[in-house]
Parts: C-alpha cells; sequence; structure tokens
C-alpha cells in the first residue's frame, strides 16, 4: 500500500511538471496511459526505499501501540527474533529491487525517454482562433476574421499565405466567406472558399524588382487542402536512445566505460603529437635561445631590426594569429577532455546505482522497523512525518554525492555510497535501542536526564 501511495505522488509530480507538454497536442488516451506506465516504473527507485521504510516503521508502530509486541517479549520472544521474518522478507525485495534496477529499469528508461521526446516534440492540436494569425500549418498562414456561432464550420473574411516557396508573402487567397472540416480520416483539413480573389506576384520574371508584376484571379468557389501529418504522434528510432547510461544494464555500463576511456587515452597520446607541431616554429624563432651573455652586458638579438616597418606589421600580425590559434586549441582540447570525463564519471555513478538502490532498501529497514517499536505509533500519523523526514534526508545526502561523482569531485565508489553508510550506523544504533528497551522517545526519561544534568552544574 505504502508503495503504490508514493508512486502514486511521484506520478502526479510528474504529471504537474510536464502538464503544458501533454495539454493541447490531441493525444490518444492510450499514448498518455503508455507514458503513465513507464513513467511510473522509472519512479521505483524512488518509490521503493520510502516504501519499505514508511511501511516498517507503520508495522512495528502497530505492533508497540496494540502491546502485541509486549506480549510476545513477555512470552520470551525476542525483538531480533521477531524481526526475522520481514528481516528475510526485505533481503528478498533487495534482490529484487537489484534485478529491476538492472533488467528493467534500463528498458523502462529507453521507452519513457524516448515517448516523452516524442510527445514534448509534437505540434498543438488545430485551433483556429478569430482574429488570429494561425502558423500551425507548414508554409501557410491562416487568418480568420470571425466563425458563425451556431455553425463552427461556417467562416467570414479568411486570408491564407502561402510560404511554401519561401519568397515571402508573395502568395494570398482572400475570400469572403467559406467552411473547413475534416476528412473522414482526419488526415486533411478541406477549405472551402467563396466569393474571393488569389493575389501572386510574379519574382519569375526579368527586372520583377523594379516592375512589381502580379496576377489577380477571381474565383466564386475554391477548395484548398492542407495535409496534418505533422499533428499525428511520430515516433522516433529507439536506437537512438540506446547509448545513454541511463538505459544500459550493468554489463553494457562497464564496456561502455572501457570504450570511452580507450578513446579519451587515445585521444590524450595525440595532443602531445600535434602540440609540438604548433610550438616548433615558436622555438626556431626564440630570440632568447640567440642571446649572448657577459659579465657586463646582456646581448640579446633583435630578429626585427632588418625588416621593413610593412614587414614587421605582417610578421607580429601572424605571430598574434597564431598565438590565438594555439590558444583556442588549447581551451577546445581542455573542454574535450572535462566533457569525455564527465561522461564516464555518468556511467561510473549509473553502474554503482545498480546496487545501492538494494542497499538503500535494506538499510531503511533497519531504521523503520525499530524506530517503530520506539515510537509505537500505527497508521498514516506520525509515521509518514517520521518516515518523511528521514527518507529527505537520505534523498538529499543521495543527490549531493552523486552530483559530486557526476562533477568529478568524489570518486564513484565513495560518492555513490554515501546516504547507505552514514544511514547504516543509524540502523545499527536505532536496532540496539529497540532490543534492549531502551526509553529513546520516552518524555518522562528525557526529563529526568536533563534533571540530572542540571543538578550536577548547581553541585559545581
Amino acid at each position: 500500500m505504502t508503495f503504490f501511495i508514493a508512486l502514486f505522488i511521484l506520478l502526479m509530480q510528474f504529471l504537474w511538471k510536464y502538464i503544458d507538454d501533454l495539454v493541447g497536442k490531441g493525444l490518444e488516451w492510450y499514448v498518455i496511459t503508455e507514458l503513465l506506465f513507464y513513467a511510473s516504473s522509472t519512479f521505483v527507485p524512488l518509490a521503493l526505499p520510502l516504501a519499505i521504510l514508511l511501511s516498517s516503521l507503520m508495522t512495528f508502530g502497530n505492533l508497540g501501540e496494540h502491546y502485541e509486541l509486549v506480549a510476545m517479549k513477555a512470552a520470551g520472544i525476542s525483538l531480533r527474533k521477531i524481526m526475522m521474518p520481514l528481516i528475510v522478507l526485505s533481503v528478498i525485495v533487495s534482490l529484487i529491487a537489484f534485478y529491476f534496477s538492472n533488467n528493467v529499469l534500463p528498458i523502462a528508461n529507453l521507452k519513457f525517454k524516448s515517448l516523452l521526446y516524442d510527445i514534448r516534440q509534437q505540434k498543438l492540436a488545430l485551433d483556429i482562433k478569430e482574429g488570429i494569425f494561425y502558423t500551425g500549418l507548414d508554409g501557410f498562414v491562416i487568418r480568420v476574421e470571425k466563425k458563425d456561432k451556431d455553425n463552427n464550420n461556417m467562416i467570414r473574411d479568411i486570408m491564407i499565405y502561402d510560404h511554401r516557396q519561401k519568397k515571402g508573402n508573395t502568395n494570398l487567397t482572400v475570400a469572403d466567406s467559406g467552411s473547413m472540416e475534416l476528412t473522414s480520416d482526419g488526415m486533411n483539413l478541406i477549405f472551402t472558399l467563396y466569393n474571393g480573389y488569389n493575389y501572386q506576384e510574379k519574382t519569375d520574371q526579368r527586372g520583377y524588382k523594379k516592375t512589381n508584376p502580379y496576377q489577380r484571379t477571381k474565383f466564386r468557389e475554391e477548395l484548398r487542402k492542407f495535409n496534418l501529418m505533422d499533428f499525428e504522434l511520430s515516433r522516433t528510432n529507439e536506437d537512438l536512445f540506446k547509448s545513454n547510461y541511463s538505459m544500459l544494464n550493468l554489463r553494457q555500463l562497464k564496456k561502455a566505460e572501457d570504450s570511452l576511456m580507450t578513446r579519451l587515452n587515445n585521444r590524450k597520446e595525440k595532443i602531445p603529437v600535434s602540440m609540438k607541431k604548433n610550438f616548433y616554429f615558436y622555438n626556431r624563432i626564440d630570440s632568447a635561445k640567440q642571446a649572448t651573455f657577459s659579465t657586463d652586458k646582456l646581448y640579446t638579438t633583435n630578429l626585427l631590426e632588418s625588416k621593413t616597418k610593412q614587414e614587421k606589421v605582417k610578421i607580429i600580425d601572424e605571430a598574434t594569429n597564431r598565438c590565438r590559434s594555439v590558444r583556442e586549441n588549447l581551451n577546445f582540447n581542455k573542454k574535450d577532455f572535462e566533457n569525455r570525463n564527465k561522461l564516464i564519471f555518468r556511467h561510473q555513478a549509473e553502474w554503482h546505482r545498480k546496487f545501492t538502490l538494494s542497499f538503500a532498501c535494506f538499510v531503511l529497514f533497519f531504521i523503520g522497523a525499530p524506530l517503530g517499536a520506539i515510537i509505537r505509533k500505527g497508521g498514516l500519523g506520525l509515521p509518514v512525518v517520521v518516515s518523511v523526514l528521514f527518507f529527505v534526508l537520505f534523498h538529499i545526502i543521495s543527490i549531493t554525492g552523486e552530483k559530486s561523482v557526476k562533477s568529478g569531485v568524489i570518486d564513484a565508489n565513495i560518492g555513490m555510497w554515501i546516504a547507505p553508510v552514514v544511514l547504516l550506523p543509524l540502523g545499527i544504533f536505532l536496532t540496539y535501542k529497540a532490543t534492549t528497551d531502551s526509553p529513546l522517545l520516552d518524555a518522562d526519561a528525557w526529563t529526568k536526564f536533563f534533571k540530572k544534568v542540571f543538578k550536577r552544574k548547581n553541585v559545581l
């Protein structure tokens, strides 16, 4: 139950974020359903740890609230033995989470991101409004002054600019009235125009810029057909997205990382050769290499002394341009190395993420279960608040470590494991306190503790 609640909340957050890309495009219901299904699959790495934490806290909170834990302990059953079946269950869930993260999640990411890309590229549904130039049809600009209220298909004062030849406003059609309707298959829009003119500037004649010739044709009725293929959702080939690091499993990530490292090393080996060729010219004309030293004076050779003014300007300009070229080359290579390294870091982070999801589920269970036994409150009240606080702490640490890894600040072996490792001691501490029946959250115990502390200060 908690898993589906968390998944639903994350799905609503996704809809709120991308609502502008979904509304008004005439998408079929099954396309939206497919998108939401794949989106919910990609949210499992966030929803599952939160669900484990919340459900374990609620379970042991209910047992504690109804004194069932007290009854079992009175019967000689320790808390460790009570937790053992759920520990086994959490191990099974962690293994399933690893399988999902390695085998299912890459496919879900591929389907989700490719479909979302196609939807975001999709044009808005055909909606020609009164008195506004409509540019949604490629190659045409349409303006309708008024639509009949009784019959929305009937339109008045129509203007149609034909820009298919990309020569500007050289082809214009105006009509007093008309009607518009879709064909039965919905692939074409038919305009039936009445009492109008076609104006066309003749740009294919010699000297048309001076004479400005144009042709006017009068008609009583004219049909104009517009193709609506661009308004249909076209699917991009998924092979174009397969190389992304978030769509690879462990074996593919390792292979991709090795390939990227090989390319980076080959790139580094080629740089000294090209740089040596560029700097060879400067080493040859370096005046410092031709300097003559003595005890009294330092004599240097002025290479430009025998040159004319024009030759000096030309030589200096050429040297300046060469220096700028070398500087730009160095900056380009620096950025290229940084981008290649960042891509490698992203692959490393994704490789470790396959394991951190499973380990996070296991660690959060050992926080939720003993904490529920200590709090002794079930339901969706206090456990939800406590779970959200711990999950937010876990998520902040996890995101910080992941961003540090992707930017190259921290090694992936450390950065991707910071959140589980930080929370693991907390889970061990809470488990110890719960098994020893420590009054960790008992108000009376804390009151007595602070009274003792203040008494000692007064005595001192």
